[in-house]
């Protein structure tokens, strides 16, 4: 069951409701109706109001609303980008290293990121694990010993009601060998009234849990949010945040600096600093490799250590996550970037990732 509660039934779903809130154009709308047919749309009252409508390049905007170049798709971007795929043994699990697993409790989300690399699977429509389909899920992880970290993701798992997410932990801390869990949301930014009592209490029913926002600009942590993020911090959960490198939102030093600044006075830890996934209709977003390199580089001269994530990059094809910098990921003549994976192998990466980007 999704919780229905806070601000979900005024969030924004369609084109038209866009438009009624003056966060389109008059002129946009009827190309925009098709890309909302095709990837879904979703916009809560806590992410419009941070919406500069002056702005046509306003860096939340641009991560939340439709825009016409998403109905293009470039040769090098693919439906599963990451290769989720092959290592989902049941439905709602992905298996890809051996000592953690994701869970992903449901598809749906409290808002939809034009940038997701999921976008072809999450929305509304994709609904909640039915209990069936999630029992087959916890058996194959009490199955699977090896599996010590569950990682709740999807979707947005915190758009599920306090009981049941109450209930879905109760059953992974049954598990003997799952030691702790992390949770992957962006609910506590985009709907901070989503974090009730209720819910931060239901997310200390099981094993020791760790929640990692996604933020990709300082203005998403609000004064609603700072607010969230305190009632989780008092329920002794440890913070942690991942952020997508995205032109046009974060891709200079002072807006990553502003960034991380921000989640450190938050007391919430940086930690990943994701190169883009190659989804459909992203191209815009993509940032070059060796400016991404240049930027994580000079952060080292603008804060802490303690505040500078590890840039990181998804080896397309489902190969795993590896750090984007040498010995990992290394430029060879005449076949591009080499990039190794967790296991050892070498992989070149496509020109989309590697080549092409070098270029812009």
């Amino acid at each position: 069951m999704l919780d229905g509660s806070s601000q979900s039934s005024r969030t924004l779903r369609d084109v038209s409701s866009l438009l009624a809130a003056g966060l389109i154009k008059a002129e946009d709308a009827p190309s925009l109706e098709r890309v909302g047919g095709r990837y879904a749309i979703a916009v809560t009252p806590a992410v419009a109001a941070l919406i500069d409508r002056s702005d046509p390049k306003d860096p939340i905007a641009a991560q939340y609303l439709p825009h016409i170049e998403e109905l293009v798709t470039r040769p090098d971007e693919a439906a599963d980008p990451t290769g989720d795929g092959p290592h989902s043994p049941v439905r709602g699990v992905v298996h890809r290293y051996p000592d953690r697993a994701l869970l992903l409790p449901t598809l749906a989300c409290a808002v939809y990121c034009r940038f997701c690399f999921r976008r072809d699977q999450v929305g509304p429509e994709g609904g909640t694990l039915t209990e069936t389909e999630l029992d087959a899920a916890l058996s194959y992880i009490a199955a699977t010993p090896a599996i010590r970290e569950v990682i709740l993701t999807g979707g947005d798992p915190l758009i599920l009601s306090a009981r049941r997410l109450a209930d879905l932990l109760r059953r992974l801390a049954a598990i003997s060998h799952v030691e702790t869990v992390r949770v992957h949301s962006r609910v506590p930014l985009a709907d901070p009234a989503r974090i009730t009592d209720a819910l931060t209490a239901a997310l200390t029913a099981g094993p020791p849990l760790w929640l990692l926002l996604h933020v990709n600009h300082a203005r998403e942590i609000s004064a609603p949010a700072l607010a969230a993020l305190d009632r989780l911090r008092c329920r002794g959960i440890p913070l942690l945040a991942q952020t997508v490198l995205l032109a046009g939102v974060n891709d200079g030093p002072e807006a990553l600096e502003a960034l991380f600044r921000a989640l450190i006075r938050a007391r919430v830890k940086p930690h990943y600093l994701h190169l883009l996934d190659p989804a459909p209709g992203t191209a815009r977003f993509r940032v070059p490799l060796a400016r991404a390199r240049a930027l994580h580089a000079g952060l080292r001269g603008r804060l802490p250590g303690h505040a500078i994530p590890t840039l990181v990059l998804d080896i397309p094809g489902g190969f795993g996550k590896v750090e984007a910098n040498a010995p990992r990921l290394f430029p060879s003549p005449d076949i591009g970037f080499v990039v190794i994976d967790p296991k050892g192998e070498a992989h070149i990466l496509p020109p989309g990732v590697a080549a092409e980007t070098e270029s812009g």
